[in-house]
């Protein structure tokens, strides 16, 4: 294996390392399962709230399959005028109250991903990282009528905390930010990662609710003080928007009316293990749900292209 190291640059005017330490990285890959857009909202959101520079970037010329994921350029009558450039950023971000911490943010690499994950381990340990993590949304059949459900996955019990698992048993598409923690925590790091279960039926639109939930997990567990008003503001228009729509159409309200008497079903106490279905004999199978998440992937758009319309 090449040398990790040759895959990123850090910044050539950086001050002293003591002055970057960090303990927290969060990392956002573009590119993979994001229903609602839960991750890209959320770091729109930290790089458009909080102050920020770049410490490193990565070398996306040996990481991306470009036919795979083709750039936007612009065409303007007689010349090319603008090509929008793929980066993956290291950023070094500070809270509300000055405290720093780390974002990974930019296009999931197609290629090394076990060169990408000690390149980040690297950087883990030049910055004294002591937690990294990772969010992104997952469709489920639930209502947006009611609280965001959240899945949690962590390398050590204590970061998990008592929340019940909504999954037993499943092989699904893998990620670099699931690699990255299963690496992790082989080794005895600490990683976390939040999956908020967003509506199927938003799952290709945004869904603020989501980014506000997971950034509230995140909070929790690292103490930052980050405001979450912006992504308030934008669910509560989100939601009004959602109910206007719902309420025209007669189907999407017994759709929605459904899913909240299953919701509701769940919270009063029924013995299930899941919100997908009415007992364990109708769960989805490892396979169904594998085959769902790919179903899931296909229906994204190419990078830089405008999203289908969400489903009814």
């Amino acid at each position: 294996m090449h040398d990790p190291s040759a895959l990123y640059r850090l910044e050539t005017d950086l001050p002293d390392l003591e002055e970057l330490r960090a303990d927290y990285l969060l990392v956002a890959f573009d590119g993979f399962l994001d229903a609602g857009h839960t991750q890209r909202l959320l770091v729109r959101h930290l790089l458009g709230t909080l102050e920020h520079s770049v410490v490193a970037t990565f070398e996306l010329d040996e990481l991306l399959d470009y036919r795979g994921r083709r750039p936007v350029m612009t065409y303007d009558r007689d010349r090319w005028t603008s090509y929008v450039d793929p980066a993956l950023v290291l950023y070094r971000m500070v809270d509300d109250h000055d405290v720093p911490f780390l974002l990974l943010s930019g296009p999931e690499p197609d290629y090394q991903w076990e060169r990408m994950v000690l390149a980040v381990r690297q950087l883990i340990h030049r910055f004294g990282v002591t937690l990294t993590m990772n969010v992104q949304g997952v469709p489920m059949a639930v209502p947006h009528t009611r609280p965001v459900g959240m899945s949690v996955h962590a390398t050590h019990d204590d970061l998990r905390g008592r929340k019940e698992p909504v999954f037993g048993l499943v092989q699904v598409p893998g990620s670099l930010a699931a690699l990255l923690e299963l690496r992790l925590g082989e080794a005895g790091a600490r990683a976390i990662g939040w999956a908020a279960h967003v509506p199927h039926y938003l799952a290709q639109a945004d869904f603020p609710a989501a980014s506000v939930t997971v950034l509230e997990a995140l909070k929790g567990v690292t103490g930052l003080a980050i405001s979450d008003l912006a992504l308030v503001m934008s669910m509560a228009e989100n939601m009004k928007a959602l109910e206007g729509e719902i309420a025209q159409t007669e189907d999407a309200a017994e759709v929605v009316g459904a899913l909240e008497q299953q919701y509701d079903a769940f919270i009063a106490g029924r013995q299930r293990r899941a919100l997908l279905a009415g007992d364990e004999s109708e769960l989805p199978t490892a396979d169904e749900l594998g085959q769902e998440f790919e179903k899931f992937l296909r229906a994204q758009p190419e990078e830089g292209g405008s999203p289908p319309n969400p489903p009814n």
